[in-house]
């Protein structure tokens, strides 16, 4: 197997630089050559031992991809800003300077938490009666009006922004646009450079479907648990956030106001769920700070 390891790295490598090349052609056809070798399209009757390898092919390939042609952090930015601009044009931001100033504080005092603490991070509470939260990559975070309401404290406000923080820090929504951007199976390959931002503006559409686009059920879990500990760094009670996610889950499954949301991740219950498993007692007795007092009303 390691030899293997080997050889689907060597073949990934040439196919990244066929695509950094604009050789298109012959990157499809090395791909085509891949499958086979490997045999993701000959596989023995009753066994999968076939589809192990192409999903370790497809895995290697994709890591050396990610590798050779990871988005410079600048380029990250022009996307999330990008992204940003198309949900604000429908959703404004809430009216009140003194609220988004509030949000901001406290989401950049927990981002400096997190392992991407030199990204400029962006905050706002947008104009929607939804619940729900958006992370877009390079560092903006973005908090619906449904959703701040629901909040009683400041500990379940700094929970909520941790999560999507963790998204951006993870680079969970840049793994999406890599992996169907850069090798896509029916043979679409990326062949024009990320300093292109024609090509930025086409790789991202008109922001929509990135932000409507479910995550990786993994991905969702991890940023729950990244989230509970960068709340627990910044001082407050690692418990907010599993509070909201108990609210959440109280409304009915038809309520329009968590529709998106109920679509796009894992059901409330499954989180805590993952939770519980993964973080038990550990947090038990911390002493953060859930800070009801401070909470900025302004928003409710």
């Amino acid at each position: 197997m390691a030899a293997m390891n080997v050889i689907m790295r060597g073949l990934g490598a040439t196919l990244v630089v066929l695509l950094c090349l604009n050789s298109t052609a012959h990157a499809a056809g090395l791909w085509e050559q891949l499958k086979k070798t490997v045999g993701v399209e000959k596989k023995e009757p009753g066994t999968d031992s076939g589809s192990a390898v192409s999903d370790l092919a497809q895995e290697i390939l994709l890591e050396a991809a990610r590798e050779a042609l990871a988005i410079p952090e600048e380029e990250e930015v022009a996307i999330g800003r990008q992204l940003t601009g198309s949900l604000l044009g429908a959703a404004p931001l809430v009216d009140d300077d003194r609220l988004q100033e509030y949000v901001g504080s406290v989401g950049r005092w927990v981002a400096s938490q997190s392992e991407r603490p030199g990204l400029t991070w962006h905050f706002g509470v947008v104009e929607s009666d939804d619940i729900n939260a958006f992370a877009a990559p390079g560092g903006f975070i973005l908090v619906t009006h449904g959703l701040y309401r629901m909040l009683q404290s400041e500990s379940e406000l700094a929970g909520v922004l941790a999560h999507e923080i963790a998204h951006v820090a993870k680079k969970h929504h840049l793994e999406i646009l890599q992996q169907t951007q850069l090798v896509d199976m029916g043979g679409k390959m990326l062949a024009k450079p990320f300093a292109d931002s024609e090509y930025v503006q086409e790789m991202i559409g008109d922001g929509a479907e990135m932000f409507s686009r479910s995550l990786d059920r993994n991905a969702e879990y991890e940023a729950d648990r990244v989230a509970v500990v960068l709340a627990a760094r910044a001082g407050y009670d690692p418990f907010g956030l599993p509070t909201v996610l108990q609210d959440i889950g109280r409304l009915a499954a038809d309520d329009s106001s968590v529709q998106l949301l109920f679509t796009t991740h894992p059901h409330p219950e499954q989180r805590l769920a993952q939770l519980d498993e993964v973080i038990g007692d550990r947090f038990d007795g911390l002493g953060g700070q859930t800070l009801e007092g401070r909470f900025d009303r302004m928003g409710h």
